[in-house]
């Protein structure tokens, strides 16, 4: 009887993930669909002629109603978005740069490792610091390291990711010279070096919020029975903090982070332009002023696919965590 009451619940517990997997793949597309619905008529409700901007102002009548032809964009707006959702579900193709004449996914694909490098990198930084922080400020309750980390987020979290770019910039780069000015050196550690500054400018604004979560939680957990019981069990409180405690304070800072990670791509798109990085953010404020509109719809579109792959990974870990969160 134990053994069927086992096998109805194992069976249950498949078919609501089963469910929870249908569901959040459902909205992933929603997503996707939507923001390929938002770019696309938001950059053709912008004045101004594709045609013209490729060819010029003093080109002849005829040669821009050819490229008109051929960019498609003397179709309705509603014809261009068909023919748009049938290029990229059929043939995976974006569009051609107006102002590169290649693929426009070519050129996402060629700058992408930079930005993907940059972002990581900020990734593992907040990662490292929120905990960091958290544990001092959670261990430390109403102490001097507990207020230092509360109040000092206060103020720079509303600072802007590229004004604490330029600062960074006048201190460690033009003051103290501890990092180059902009740019990328060669090789990998010059690579590493160079992506250091650009991904603590990253995180600094995505530390904060994460930090007043875990610790939260972490006092929470801290103060819970179980965490009282094995203090008692005299079990080191290292092994106690990263078994027990962390575990169970871990899952709502990682829905926070997913739920943040958008800003966190946003935040490294405008750096990059700061700090003078050839990534895929240098490569959208290029097409934007250029009005390259196949290009800022290939790199929202890429962008969009990144951060909804990203939050349902972090979706998978926590359930993985605590399989309370399904449903």
């Amino acid at each position: 009887m134990s053994e069927q009451g086992t096998v109805k619940e194992q069976d249950i517990r498949q078919k609501r993930f089963r469910t929870w997997l249908r569901n959040t793949f459902l909205r992933s597309l929603l997503v996707v669909f939507l923001v390929m619905l938002a770019v696309f008529f938001m950059i053709r409700l912008v004045p101004g002629d594709p045609a013209v901007m490729v060819l010029g102002e003093h080109a002849t009548e005829e040669s821009i109603e050819t490229l008109r032809e051929q960019l498609g964009v003397n179709l309705p707006l509603s014809q261009q978005f068909l023919r748009f959702l049938s290029n990229i579900f059929l043939h995976g193709d974006t569009g051609t740069s107006l102002k590169y004449g290649v693929s426009s996914r070519e050129l996402v694909f060629r700058f992408a490792p930079v930005s993907l490098a940059l972002a990581g990198m900020a990734m593992v930084i907040t990662v490292v610091v929120t905990v960091l922080l958290s544990f001092l400020a959670a261990t430390h309750k109403d102490g001097i390291f507990d207020h230092m980390i509360r109040i000092i987020p206060a103020f720079t979290q509303g600072m802007p990711v590229f004004w604490i770019g330029l600062l960074f910039i006048l201190l460690f780069a033009v003051h103290w010279r501890i990092f180059p000015v902009g740019g990328i050196k060669e090789g990998t550690f010059g690579f590493l070096y160079s992506m250091i500054l650009p991904a603590i400018t990253v995180s600094f604004g995505q530390i904060p919020p994460l930090v007043r979560s875990l610790r939260e939680r972490l006092l929470e957990v801290l103060n819970a029975d179980f965490v009282v019981t094995l203090k008692a069990a005299k079990i080191p409180p290292r092994k106690i903090f990263f078994r027990h405690v962390l575990k169970n304070a871990f899952v709502p800072t990682l829905m926070l982070f997913s739920v943040n990670l958008s800003y966190l791509i946003g935040g490294t798109l405008v750096v990059e332009q700061v700090f003078g990085i050839r990534g895929v953010g240098k490569l959208l404020f290029e097409a934007i002023s250029n009005r390259d509109f196949p290009l800022v719809q290939a790199i929202a579109l890429y962008c969009a696919v990144f951060v909804v792959i990203i939050s349902f990974l972090a979706d998978l870990i926590a359930h993985r965590v605590d399989p309370r969160t399904e449903g």
